[in-house]
């Protein structure tokens, strides 16, 4: 029997390239997509089939995943979709075309490419899509506003294709980390940059004395920040369950987030998350 196939996007680093490796060491035949050329060719270099694919990029979209249908025969038992970034920044201080191409980026193109793979899966009578959620997808914490809105959508997203996909055998699911290793905060930093104005800024004093520290110096781990193979031990959970669980929650932030939705009202939550 040949190996089970997954393309998995965001393997550049971090939680995608744990991924991959994670995946391929499991039996899978993983392509390792990335949006840079520089890092498709690194992940060759590993022995992987590296795909390129910008999810701002429909002629990339549309090319990455005929390479891997070529490679495949036609098939793919998997996606995840994982590839995303931040844009930090106050809600007030934050151009409504920064919204767009985040949203382009964590939202569009996920459901560009998901759609794509969706013919693909009911042909063959099974599929899982697995999104690379978070715990801002259902918390919101100041200063990542186009973040957490992405990851609420993408929620709502998956949500509704799990309620209208029951009459198949495809599974949509979602995994939602609280910190985990990774350079989301370094490769944020570009795009705070170009949307946020700080000096002109009526947040400007919360910017030099919080946000700018987190971005640009070295602080350490987050508290409870985990290494990236926490989320693959849960993708590999929901790949290969029977029964797969709509969402997996991965940190203990995650866990006590949860917990804390449920329990408080919204004032009183939002009392906590203006502490963090």
């Amino acid at each position: 029997m040949s190996a089970r196939s997954i393309l998995i996007t965001g393997c550049s680093s971090g939680i995608g390239y744990a991924a991959a490796h994670g995946l391929r060491d499991a039996g899978w035949q993983v392509f390792a997509a990335c949006r840079q050329a520089d890092d498709c060719d690194r992940l060759k270099s590993e022995g992987f089939d590296s795909p390129q694919i910008d999810y701002c990029d429909t002629a990339s979209i549309r090319n990455g995943l005929a390479t891997v249908l070529e490679k495949t025969g036609g098939t793919l038992d998997a996606l995840f979709n994982n590839g995303a970034h931040g844009t930090p920044g106050a809600v007030e201080d934050l151009p409504t075309d920064a919204l767009r191409a985040i949203f382009e980026a964590n939202f569009f193109g996920w459901h560009e490419l998901t759609r794509a793979v969706l013919p693909v899966m009911r042909a063959q009578g099974h599929g899982r899509v697995v999104q690379c959620s978070s715990v801002l997808g259902f918390v919101a914490l100041p200063l990542r506003g186009a973040y957490n809105a992405t990851k609420f959508a993408i929620e709502g997203l998956t949500d509704t294709m799990r309620i209208e996909m029951r009459d198949t055998q495809l599974h949509f699911i979602l995994i939602e980390p609280g910190p985990i290793t990774s350079k989301i905060r370094q490769n944020s930093v570009p795009h705070f940059e170009r949307w946020i104005d700080v000096e002109n800024s009526p947040r400007r004093a919360e910017y030099e004395a919080k946000l700018k520290k987190r971005l640009y110096a070295d602080t350490g781990p987050d508290r409870f920040e985990l290494p990236a193979d926490a989320v693959v031990r849960k993708l590999l959970h929901a790949l290969t369950a029977d029964k797969p669980k709509p969402r997996y929650y991965v940190t203990t932030p995650t866990y006590l987030m949860g917990a804390l939705r449920r329990l408080l009202s919204t004032r009183a939550l939002d009392r906590v998350l203006s502490q963090t």
